[in-house]
């Protein structure tokens, strides 16, 4: 077994101290964010100059290529300020990871020359790609598309038919399938993003009618398929990136609303009481259990990640096994967070009804984090009947 040392769980300081350095502008806009439903352009400029938008991107196209345990620790240290700009930056780390896929010259063309270069997507259940000379025609419409009103491309993922019409199928009797990658003002925009939390993500619908892409600018994120990068981030894969990223994001949420209630605690003295919340027993036994509970969900997800990426290191490709790990690890540490932050707002009572007041957005972010694909309760149906040796659906893991 390859244990993790502390440095490699503080993952790389370099990296972090760049999110660490725009942190508080983060929280400055915070406001603007949730009004606006959108990234301000001048909190967009710092992110794109601390290269937070290239964390996962590869070095040959002028990404950063850093490792899954220094993205979680950025990601969380951005969600402590603001869980919007955290998501949208978790996002596009994992489609940057696309340019791994793509030929060189192509990658380089679309991340490598662009230095605020930014790849969103999102799912559309009718949709289609008629193969054609030279690419594709794609029809259809997708949703879910966070950060995808600050993204210079756009991920349309489809699947493929023949020019007669009928499906093109892959050896194993499947549909193939592949992700078109589009500049954004090609498409069709919607806003659809009228939501409980994450407001700030934009996370809007968009339309191709029709459109031509060319085959080159097309991806099937399989590995064994058309990767071009060997590293060991790829050989990982973008969606337990993602699993670690948006654990970030939840983990963030819950730093940062138990900070703000020691600070509320420490002062606030609720109507009809003679002392502050901090004298009752009730709320600080709370308090110990959300802080112990969200520390140790932390960590497991911190330390699995770490050995796992140690036998990645090593040449390895990742297993189902450590595929299930991160995914146990990565949706316990979501609820984890939110019962965190459960705590803090009952326990600071009406103070945090307000819109004004941070406890009540991260109330709503961390809500709307567990209702994401990477919040599903019944990931942990799918690790249950791995480990019982029942047939399981390892299509999210």
């Amino acid at each position: 077994m390859l244990v993790a040392t502390s440095a490699e769980l503080a993952g790389d300081r370099t990296v972090v101290a760049r999110a660490e350095a725009v942190r508080e502008a983060v929280a400055a806009a915070a406001a603007e964010i949730e009004q606006q439903r959108r990234l301000p352009p001048a909190l967009l400029d710092k992110l794109h100059e601390a290269e937070l938008f290239r964390l996962l991107l590869p070095r040959s196209s002028n990404g950063i290529e850093t490792d899954p345990v220094t993205f979680f620790h950025v990601i969380e240290t951005i969600a402590q300020a603001d869980a919007s700009t955290a998501w949208c930056l978790s996002q596009a780390g994992g489609c940057a990871m696309s340019a791994a896929y793509l030929d060189l010259p192509v990658a380089r063309a679309i991340f490598g020359e662009d230095r605020r270069a930014v790849l969103a997507w999102g799912p559309g259940p009718r949709v289609k790609a008629v193969e054609c000379d030279g690419g594709y025609r794609v029809t259809g419409v997708w949703a879910f598309a966070s950060g995808g009103r600050h993204a210079s491309w756009l991920g349309a993922h489809c699947p493929i038919f023949k020019q007669d019409g009928s499906p093109r199928l892959e050896d194993n009797g499947l549909q193939a399938e592949r992700t078109m990658l589009v500049r954004t003002e090609d498409v069709e925009w919607t806003d659809i993003w009228n939501t409980v939390g994450l407001r700030g993500t934009a996370s809007d619908q968009f339309a191709l009618n029709d459109f031509f892409v060319r085959a080159d600018h097309s991806i099937t994120r399989e590995f064994e398929r058309e990767c071009r990068e060997h590293g060991p981030l790829y050989r990982m894969g973008n969606g337990t990136c993602y699993q670690v990223g948006f654990a970030g994001v939840a983990c963030g949420i819950a730093r940062g609303a138990l900070d703000c209630f020691l600070d509320l605690a420490k002062n606030k003295i609720p109507r009809g009481n003679k002392s502050p919340i901090r004298d009752n027993a009730v709320v600080q036994a709370g308090l110990a259990q959300a802080e112990v509970n969200l520390r140790a969900a932390r960590a497991y997800l911190l330390q699995s990640m770490a050995e796992i990426w140690k036998h990645l290191c090593a040449g390895s490709m990742i297993t189902v096994e450590q595929r299930i790990t991160i995914r146990m690890a990565s949706t316990h540490a979501i609820h984890t967070a939110r019962e965190a932050v459960d705590f803090a707002y009952h326990a600071a009572g009406a103070t945090a009804i307000f819109d004004t007041h941070p406890l009540e957005r991260r109330f709503r972010d961390i809500h709307t984090v567990t209702q994401q694909l990477q919040g599903r309760a019944s990931h942990f149906e799918t690790v249950g009947a791995w480990m019982l040796g029942v047939d399981a659906d390892l299509t999210w893991v």
